[in-house]
């Protein structure tokens, strides 16, 4: 691995240590996660977008169950990068199908640390479709969206996150 990947991922990996311990009240670095996905997204603002989609689409129980999950979680950020309007439109009842299938996009059964991710080419995801994953000099990609944080791990998984809300048959 090139020295400036290496650097990446390292930093990548502080920051989700960082993450980590102010989504957990508690603290600590060798602490067992005490939240679920849901709960740690629920918690953190950046998410909000993400939570309301959650909600909107009926999935709350299935990725605050049991799991393990690997969540590709957009920011609010990510969401705001879409056509204006598209969010609004999703979030309405009658689009809870397509909401559901661009959520279920995100997420990969079983969990799936950094360490893995950037040992594969792709990763099948609950929706039914894979996503691509590659690496380069410039970190993580799936499906065209930067990772910029990792390994934030839950009772029920681990989240990743990233910048762009990436969509199926894409």
């Amino acid at each position: 691995m090139k020295m400036l990947q290496k650097i990446q991922i390292a930093m990548v990996l502080m920051l989700a240590t960082a993450f980590a311990q102010g989504a957990h009240h508690e603290g600590g670095h060798d602490e067992m996660p005490t939240q679920n996905i849901v709960e740690i997204a629920a918690g953190n603002p950046d998410f909000s977008t993400l939570v309301a989609a959650v909600q909107a689409a009926g999935l709350v129980d299935v990725l605050a169950g049991e799991g393990p999950f690997t969540v590709f979680a957009p920011t609010n950020a990510a969401f705001a990068k879409l056509p204006e309007g598209t969010v609004e439109t999703l979030l309405l009842p009658e689009n809870k199908d397509q909401l559901t299938a661009v959520l279920t996009y995100h997420v990969v059964a079983g969990k799936v640390m950094a360490a893995e991710v950037v040992t594969i080419d792709s990763a099948a995801t609950v929706q039914g479709e894979a996503v691509s994953i590659s690496t380069s000099d410039a970190g993580v990609m799936v499906d065209g969206a930067m990772v910029v944080m990792t390994d934030i791990e839950a009772l029920n998984g681990v989240i990743h996150v990233i910048d762009t809300v990436i969509l199926p048959g894409s």
